[in-house]
């Protein structure tokens, strides 16, 4: 008599956030596809994770603020993780796939807040965060610059210079100050106060000035503060904003920490929901 056939359904994860829901789908060639959707996209997201063929949803793991929207879109056939949970599997994840595998470190989320996580290999904590993030970012910037276009809000702040706005020491200070560069950054948004003119491009560079040095030092005190070597980031604000990516890079290294950007950082979530998804038997094999 011959065995019965096991169909062995995909997977997936989904990190429904408040500002976009990204998915991390198994192919059938064996890979990852990820997709990043507007985050009120909960029909849509639910039809991407159904099999084409049967219209039955995939074997699913669902994190992020959304994920109880999502689960009821598709029925309940899902199974949710907690949020921080699902980062920590999901950095380790991307970190090994990208040949840096850590057993220790600092995972900074910046999304539309930023979250500092502790992941060592008993698990992932909340260490800290900050509510300036992303949303931060789209806020300021439609009251500074009449623009909620994350893209163009980044591409402006490649042609500005945030000198032109934020107040330095060498404005303080022209003789010098001792101890402390002239380039160092005194006041964000300074000389706007003194009625200095200033291009909508160096407002943009000077929001992205606010978030970077805020983030930046907060997550190296936190990993001197718990003695990690490593400063991992991901999140969506990350993606193409090469400017607040050098700053992050450059605050940690001075403090004497090494920096790592995740590779399609802003999955990092979905991915981890996956990984998850991998890890538990969601429905018996060959249903």
């Amino acid at each position: 008599m011959q065995a019965p056939t096991t169909v062995r359904h995909p997977l997936a994860g989904a990190d429904a956030g408040a500002s976009f829901i990204k998915l991390a789908m198994e192919t059938p060639q064996g890979g990852t596809a990820l997709q990043r959707l507007d985050g009120d996209a909960y029909a849509q997201a639910a039809t991407q994770l159904k099999e084409p063929e049967s219209r039955h949803a995939l074997r699913a793991a669902l994190t992020g603020c959304g994920a109880g929207a999502l689960a009821r879109e598709l029925g309940g056939s899902a199974l949710e993780v907690n949020e921080f949970q699902a980062w920590g599997l999901g950095a380790r994840q991307l970190l090994a796939d990208a040949g840096q595998p850590l057993d220790r470190f600092l995972l900074v989320s910046v999304g539309t807040g930023t979250s500092a996580l502790l992941v060592e290999p008993r698990g992932t904590q909340r260490v800290g965060g900050t509510a300036l993030g992303g949303g931060t970012l789209l806020g300021l910037a439609d009251a500074l610059l009449d623009s909620r276009d994350f893209g163009e809000i980044v591409r402006l702040a490649e042609q500005g210079d945030r000198g032109c706005v934020d107040l330095l020491v060498e404005d303080l200070y022209p003789e010098g100050a001792p101890g402390l560069p002239g380039s160092l950054n005194a006041a964000s948004f300074g000389k706007l106060a003194r009625g200095l003119p200033a291009r909508p491009a160096d407002r943009a560079h000077a929001l992205l000035g606010l978030l970077g040095e805020n983030i930046g030092m907060l997550c190296a005190a936190l990993a001197t503060q718990h003695r990690v070597a490593h400063v991992v980031f991901g999140g969506g604000t990350l993606r193409d904003n090469a400017r607040l990516c050098d700053l992050l890079r450059a605050i940690c290294l001075a403090e004497g920490h090494q920096p790592l950007l995740l590779q399609d950082g802003e999955f990092v979530g979905a991915v981890g929901a996956l990984v998850h998804a991998r890890e538990h038997t969601l429905e018996p094999a060959g249903s």
